[in-house]
């Protein structure tokens, strides 16, 4: 399987919910459905359209909204930007910048995201 599918739970200053997250090195940025977005937090309108190509020939997708939310994933928090795109076929997708950004790795035979737990500490230097 060329994606993780795992669930989470999603954190923002409106409330809380579970879901099923795909985790996807193969994607740019993380996406969220707009409406869980929504229900969520605070939607921010980005400062241009960001285009994103798929993995169908020549179809685009065009985010023109973020929002910041935590999540949760078996009971370490993160926290990332999640970018709003319309008609997302999953509700979640955590994608490459996230993964890099919080040192996770995907274990595709184990179907299992490994975290580091001393990335997980939050500091200031």
């Amino acid at each position: 399987m060329a994606v993780i599918e795992k669930e989470i739970k999603l954190v923002g200053s409106k409330g809380e919910r579970k879901v099923f997250a795909i985790f996807d090195r193969g994607s740019t940025y993380s996406c969220i459905e707009p409406g869980l977005a929504r229900s969520l937090g605070m939607v921010e309108a980005l400062p241009e359209p960001m285009d994103f190509g798929t993995a169908k020939w020549g179809e685009r997708l065009a985010a023109k909204e973020a929002i910041r939310l935590n999540f949760y994933i078996d009971g370490y928090r993160f926290s990332d930007e999640f970018m709003l795109i319309p008609e997302l076929s999953e509700a979640v997708i955590i994608g490459a910048k996230t993964l890099q950004a919080w040192r996770m790795k995907l274990d595709f035979e184990k179907e299992e995201v490994i975290i580091d737990p001393k990335v997980t500490k939050l500091r200031l230097l």
